[in-house]
């Protein structure tokens, strides 16, 4: 799947033999996990077990104390965050409570917000496209929580990066919204091709939108997947555990019963 616009196609990820440890005394996570290009993985596991730190050594908000973090087979393990071809959202939406969306949205192509004509005219495509048109120029107070991730997602558009770390970013909204958003975030995949990797408890979450199926448990990669084998109980029993006996079942049929 590539882009229309642009040609841009997600680019694998791969954490190669990723040691990380918070300090002396805790115990070292480790992470070797490949992600495939331009396809969704969901990354599960009980609280703890580093699924949003997983997301911050691809980002480049931490740094392996051994191994190699490689994207798109360059191995960027110590280039800043800002030198990675990759955007994230985080739950709280990091938008600034004095800019307007449109502003919120400009800092994705210029964080001076110095910005083009051909800029302007791509922010309004992508506000647009994620159903923000006409409210360019509120604030984020004055947006609902699904509004605020609507902005937050849009700036990662105009980003324009082959790859989307997506960090629960829709667990404080209602089952009704999250649903918009996942559904919103699929078609934008499937527009632009991204990589996607999203941390999520909710197994309905990654039933819904997910290829590919991550599971850590206790600090370590614990088994990877097809998301629809691990949903027919075909994942370990760690992740059976997890998500609860019969849970699998239940989740294909409530998708299933929603998409009809």
């Amino acid at each position: 799947m590539s882009d229309g616009a642009t040609g841009r196609k997600g680019a694998p990820v791969r954490l190669d033999k990723v040691s990380f440890s918070y300090g002396e005394g805790e115990a070292p996570l480790a992470f070797d996990v490949a992600f495939a290009a331009a396809e969704i993985t969901a990354i599960m596991g009980p609280s703890g077990s580093g699924k949003s730190t997983l997301l911050n050594l691809v980002a480049g908000f931490e740094t392996p104390r051994s191994g190699h973090v490689l994207i798109g087979g360059a191995d960027v393990s110590a280039a800043r965050p800002a030198a990675r071809p990759v955007s994230m959202v985080f739950q709280e939406n990091n938008l600034f409570a004095h800019l307007s969306v449109e502003q919120n949205v400009g800092l994705g192509r210029s964080p001076s917000l110095r910005l083009t004509e051909a800029d302007r005219a791509d922010i309004a495509g992508a506000l647009a496209r994620t159903g923000l048109a006409g409210k360019e120029k509120r604030l984020p107070r004055e947006l609902s929580g699904g509004e605020r991730q609507r902005v937050a997602l849009t700036r990662v558009l105009v980003r324009d990066r082959p790859v989307l770390l997506l960090d629960e970013p829709f667990a404080s909204l209602g089952p009704a919204l999250r649903d918009d958003m996942l559904d919103l975030v699929a078609a934008v995949h499937a527009e632009r091709g991204m990589t996607v990797l999203f941390v999520t408890h909710q197994p309905e979450d990654a039933r819904r939108i997910a290829q590919n199926v991550v599971f850590l448990d206790d600090g370590i990669v614990a088994a990877t997947g097809k998301a629809k084998d691990f949903f027919a109980g075909a994942g370990p029993q760690a992740f059976r555990r997890y998500i609860g006996a019969g849970a699998g079942d239940a989740v294909s049929r409530d998708i299933a019963r929603k998409r009809t």
